[in-house]
């Protein structure tokens, strides 16, 4: 992808959106998924669109990599602005008890009016939303506590609505992800890009890796320079050969392979070997 354009909008998109608002009818809950390393970066903004009429609930995934301090910040943030919020891992059992126990919390004003009106045991329908690769499929096989939803390390994994029942007063709503068409801000492609939410196989993940170096650079340096042993962050081409020499990633002849190496580090920060890091701030 040429230049600073990390704009990813496969053609299923306008039709994915246009199937979610065929099912908005049925829906009571929007639960929205987002990435707690990009809280705001990793929100669609169609859907506080489609959800305007809905209970809501955020779901800052993927907390166990993110900044504990930030995530904090980030949860009192959305709940000023009146959305109840979770801080979780979608693949730990306990988010099963926390997303069921939070939606019934937050519909509680229905489910007192189904009663008063003889309504009883009608199940909260849930519609979780998000971007690509924030973990809704996830989230959902951990609740009803086997795997029947396609899930996947890929964005655009789940490609179509799929209505899922528990047993616990909820039916769920997995729909696929959603990105917009254009990234008015580039900042938001690239981290998007930087946490995988854009497919890598339609970017220059070297100047991505580059990009990464000089964000950490700012926010975390310690992190980068002991992981790959190296004082001076300013250059990223010489981060890229300390990770090299450092993992043994090299050419034949001895010398780094670069484009590897700046795999290596994107991997890293994706999966928590460079800490738990937190990419953006809420402005209160």
């Amino acid at each position: 992808m040429a230049g600073n354009d990390y704009g990813w909008y496969p053609g299923h998109m306008t039709k994915s959106i246009r199937a979610i608002r065929g099912e908005l009818g049925l829906v009571d809950l929007c639960i929205e998924v987002i990435d707690a390393r990009i809280p705001l970066s990793s929100r669609n903004p169609d859907i506080d669109e489609l959800a305007k009429d809905k209970y809501r609930l955020i779901i800052l995934n993927k907390s166990d990599l993110a900044d504990e301090k930030k995530s904090r910040a980030w949860a009192e943030y959305f709940k000023s602005k009146g959305i109840e919020t979770l801080e979780l891992c979608a693949k730990e059992r306990k988010a099963s008890d926390l997303v069921k126990k939070a939606s019934l919390y937050v519909c509680r004003e229905k489910i007192e009016r189904d009663k008063k009106r003889g309504i009883l045991n009608r199940p909260v329908r849930a519609m979780v939303c998000g971007i690509p690769n924030v973990g809704k499929s996830t989230l959902i096989n951990t609740i009803i506590g086997k795997s029947k939803t396609q899930t996947g390390n890929k964005p655009g994994v789940t490609r179509s609505n799929q209505w899922v029942k528990t047993n616990a007063g909820i039916d769920l709503l997995d729909t696929p992800g959603l990105l917009w068409p254009r990234f008015e801000d580039k900042t938001v492609g690239f981290k998007l890009a930087a946490i995988g939410s854009v497919n890598d196989q339609v970017i220059n993940t070297m100047q991505l890796a580059g990009e990464v170096i000089t964000l950490m650079n700012d926010l975390y340096p310690d992190r980068v320079k002991e992981k790959y042993e190296i004082d001076d962050l300013s250059k990223p081409e010489e981060v890229f050969k300390a990770a090299a020499f450092k993992n043994g990633i090299l050419l034949k002849g001895g010398d780094p392979d670069m484009q590897r190496a700046a795999d290596l580090i994107l991997t890293d920060l994706r999966s928590g070997k460079l800490g738990r890091i937190t990419l953006e701030e809420p402005s209160l």
